[in-house]
């Protein structure tokens, strides 16, 4: 059945958007040990979002002064709404809403949040979408998906009924344990309103602690595109794991039965904390109205290649790289960070 045609449809990232909304790094937070660092990469990718006139920035914060002073007087703060709430991480791609069409009408669908598998402390972030709703800030209802645990980046659609994912992200411990990977598949695609689901079985990055995030992997873009990490390398440890997922990804099909058309983005060159290899990727990057935020880790090289590729899958949007190199620090990266609120969702003048 055409999405269009049932009672819920899982919204793409580039619809027409009223803003993005971004959670504050603090002292509460694993940032702490850096967060000066963190912080002037959240004001980059604040001011980046706010460059784009047709974006609202909500921002969630414990403390709206904080916010304040990092931000300064030189943005527009009309199209800032800072909500203080507690959080315990800055992931709000995995806790805030996800948005849906539910009888032609848009809702926001809040299913549970459990760090990843339980792996950190979450009763604060798996709140954040609950409490956000009710500062008034939108007027779209919101469904009580809590009975499954669910994070925004693990999965992704075409706009027309395709979700993308990952199995060993859906189907790991501590998540949905009771359930099979067909009753996932069943029930994300009645809740999301889309007609097929598409699974990878090879790809997670080293470092990733979430278990193989799709928004780390393979995005999909407007046009039957999908953009995904390739690795040339034989001797990169990834390139066994990414030769087998682009053989996967050839094979997909979207819900008319067509092929999708891939481009293969770079691997970032190898980075390294103390302990281990980060997850560094270009295929983490952030959709608005009128750009493409690019994650980029000073590889020139990489850095402008991977760019170039996105923009030819988002003609007419303006690319942006943002220096995400502080944020891959707690493994995650730009997408991670964000999470966009389609048109008509937020109240005005709020």
């Amino acid at each position: 059945m055409h999405p269009s045609k049932r009672n819920r449809s899982f919204a793409a990232e580039w619809d027409c958007q009223d803003g993005i909304l971004i959670a504050w790094p603090h002292a509460g937070t694993d940032w702490a040990y850096m967060l000066d660092e963190v912080t002037a990469c959240y004001v980059e990718i604040a001011r980046a979002i706010l460059d784009d006139d047709d974006e609202r920035l909500v921002i969630v914060a414990p403390d709206a002064d904080d916010v304040h002073s990092a931000l300064g007087p030189n943005v527009d703060w009309r199209r800032i709404d800072i909500v203080e709430l507690p959080t315990n991480d800055t992931w709000v791609r995995d806790y805030g809403p996800i948005t849906v069409f539910q009888d032609g009408h848009m809702a926001f669908a809040d299913f549970t949040f459990n760090a990843w598998g339980m792996k950190f402390a979450a009763d604060c972030d798996n709140l954040v979408t609950e409490r956000l709703g009710k500062q008034g800030l939108w007027h779209l209802p919101l469904i009580n998906c809590r009975d499954m645990v669910l994070e925004g980046g693990s999965i992704e659609t075409d706009g027309n009924g395709t979700v993308l994912t990952t199995t060993s992200c859906l189907t790991a411990p501590n998540r949905n344990d009771a359930m099979t990977r067909e009753d996932l598949e069943r029930e994300l695609l009645d809740r999301l309103g889309c007609v097929k689901m598409l699974w990878l079985d090879h790809g997670a990055l080293a470092g990733d602690d979430t278990d193989g995030h799709i928004d780390t992997l393979a995005r999909f873009a407007p046009g039957g595109i999908i953009i995904y990490n390739g690795c040339d390398d034989p001797d990169d440890e990834h390139f066994d794991s990414m030769m087998k997922m682009e053989k996967e990804l050839k094979e997909l099909t979207e819900a008319d039965g067509n092929h999708y058309h891939l481009i293969k983005l770079p691997l970032p060159d190898a980075i390294y904390d103390e302990i281990s290899r980060l997850p560094a990727t270009y295929a983490n990057f952030l959709v608005t109205n009128h750009q493409v935020l690019v994650p980029v880790y000073g590889q020139p090289e990489n850095d402008l290649r991977a760019c170039e590729l996105i923009g030819q899958a988002f003609p007419g949007r303006k690319i942006t790289g943002i220096d995400c190199r502080p944020l891959i620090c707690q493994h995650g990266s730009l997408h991670c960070a964000t999470m966009q609120l389609p048109k008509g969702s937020l109240v005005t003048n709020h």
